[in-house]
């Protein structure tokens, strides 16, 4: 009867792990908002989700946009990233195939890729956007910054990873050979939300080059080893203690060191976000002065949830779409 019972109490194991997980999720979900559906939060695939194998089957431009998911080369930065989420308006099945702008989409940490298609709903915004427009709307990209749930690259180049690499040089690489955008630079955009949305003006500011127009969603001042824009510890945590490493991806640094004529600026906070909202108005202010085309908003009664960034890639769209050369007038 022991031997049974201890059986019986070691094959309730992986029930109680899994209900714990659930907990965890959902507790999580609670305060983030970070999925829509329960498929969403066990890791269940969209209908609209596909392959590369499915858009080369495809013969005519879908109603809608589609969802792929791939494995980027990390030819020059070695990281190890996680799949990659690429949407396609339907503009993009169209024969001759056009030459359309992109967008990339940075999550935060805790988080993944997939973030900004469950509680980012970015495929969602995007498909509306598109159907006020022909289908035609900009490809978007959402690579993995992190390597992992909860690591923390804050997207620089340092023991957790070459992040920055990988963004600015592995990604941009891959995604104009294999689906056939425009060329990074005046057509490319960069976004994101918390950890990605200090990422995003960081990447701007540092490559001009490759994106032209970034999106601050609820970023803190700059790379950061915490949650606060404190930067005590970024410099030995991320650059091995270089102050000068750190001033040079410090975006209030950059942006009273030089200018940014060439710029253009989205920022979004929650009013009830203290830190990153702190850091987006002495961002947005320092951006105007730098030479940046700016925009600030700040949603009443927002915090640092997806509700707030839902509601900000749905208002920055059409801002950065005309940035990008897409519905001009």
């Amino acid at each position: 009867m022991a031997i049974r019972d201890r059986a019986a109490r070691w094959l309730l194991v992986p029930l109680v792990v899994a209900a714990l997980a659930l907990n965890a999720l959902v507790g999580v979900n609670a305060y983030f908002g970070y999925y829509l559906t329960l498929a969403q939060a066990l890791g269940v695939a969209e209908e609209s989700e596909g392959s590369l194998e499915m858009l080369n089957a495809q013969m005519a431009p879908p109603a809608s946009g589609m969802v792929v998911t791939v494995d980027i080369p990390v030819q020059a930065s070695g990281f190890q990233a996680r799949p990659a989420n690429v949407y396609l308006p339907p503009a993009w099945f169209a024969s001759p195939r056009p030459r359309l702008p992109v967008i990339v989409l940075l999550h935060g940490t805790p988080g993944s890729p997939t973030d900004w298609l469950d509680g980012g709903a970015a495929q969602r915004t995007a498909d509306r956007w598109a159907a006020q427009h022909g289908g035609v709307a900009p490809i978007v990209v959402i690579p993995d910054v992190n390597g992992g749930v909860f690591a923390d690259t804050e997207c620089v180049d340092s023991a957790r990873g070459n992040a920055e690499t990988y963004l600015t040089e592995d990604v941009p690489r891959f995604v104009h050979s294999r689906f056939l955008t425009r060329d990074p630079g005046r057509d490319w955009a960069v976004a994101g939300l918390s950890e990605g949305g200090s990422c995003a003006i960081m990447l701007a500011l540092r490559h001009p080059d490759v994106f032209a127009t970034f999106g601050d969603f609820g970023g803190l001042l700059g790379p950061r080893d915490g949650d606060v824009n404190d930067p005590a510890g970024a410099a030995d945590a991320l650059f091995g203690g270089s102050q000068q490493d750190f001033d040079a991806h410090e975006p209030s640094w950059l942006l009273t060191h030089r200018r940014f004529p060439g710029l253009h600026g989205f920022f979004v906070v929650g009013h009830n976000d203290p830190e990153p909202r702190a850091a987006v108005n002495r961002l947005a202010e320092l951006s105007r002065v730098a030479g940046i085309d700016t925009e600030l908003v700040v949603i009443p009664d927002g915090e640092h949830t997806f509700d707030v960034w839902r509601t900000a890639f749905a208002d920055a769209l059409p801002w950065i779409s005309h940035r990008l050369g897409l519905n001009p007038g």
